[in-house]
């Protein structure tokens, strides 16, 4: 777990985004498990993204008319071209380890920020990533609900060996993380 810190307008986003092959970089090489990120087409981007990197992002971005459980799944359903049995088990259980077993088929909307987020979580984890790209994952929680996230990132973290890149501007979150990187000025500088 890494935690990327950095004043507002320091390049954290950017990184995050760059990193997940949301956007090329102007320069330089992006290679990540071997494969070229450059150099790969747009169609081969979404099947890496899809296949190795998960995203939590400050606002979540869940579909509101879909439910938790419709939201979890719905990468591994793109993938598939379908939701299948296993995907659901998966999404239920993902679910059930973010406390959230008895809000499944609640719609996005009937849930609590908080709730949102873990779900979120879930739905970063669904197609089991080696890298999940957090963008202050916890900078709308109240402090109960950020500590929650964190502690469920922690245990994935260590249960599973995902890696964790989680941009924060709180320091006690970044204290949770083994890593700090520091960003200024578009430079990671420490």
């Amino acid at each position: 777990m890494a935690a990327l810190l950095g004043p507002s307008g320091s390049g954290k986003s950017t990184l995050l985004t760059i990193l997940g092959s949301l956007m090329q970089p102007t320069s330089g090489a992006h290679v990540m498990l071997g494969e070229d990120l450059i150099a790969a087409d747009d169609r081969a981007l979404t099947e890496f993204r899809n296949a190795h990197i998960g995203f939590v992002f400050q606002f979540h971005n869940l579909l509101p008319d879909f439910t938790a459980l419709e939201n979890v799944i719905f990468p591994t359903a793109v993938r598939e071209g379908r939701e299948t049995a296993v995907a659901r088990a998966r999404g239920r259980d993902l679910l059930a380890r973010m406390g959230l077993a008895e809000r499944i088929h609640f719609s996005a909307t009937h849930l609590s920020g908080g709730q949102k987020q873990r779900v979120a979580v879930a739905r970063a984890l669904m197609n089991s990533p080696e890298l999940v790209l957090a963008d202050e994952p916890t900078g709308n929680l109240d402090r109960l609900s950020a500590m929650q996230v964190m502690e469920l990132i922690g245990q994935i973290n260590r249960e599973e060996g995902t890696t964790f890149l989680i941009s924060t501007h709180d320091d006690q979150i970044a204290s949770l993380c083994r890593r700090r990187i520091v960003v200024g000025d578009g430079k990671v500088t420490g």
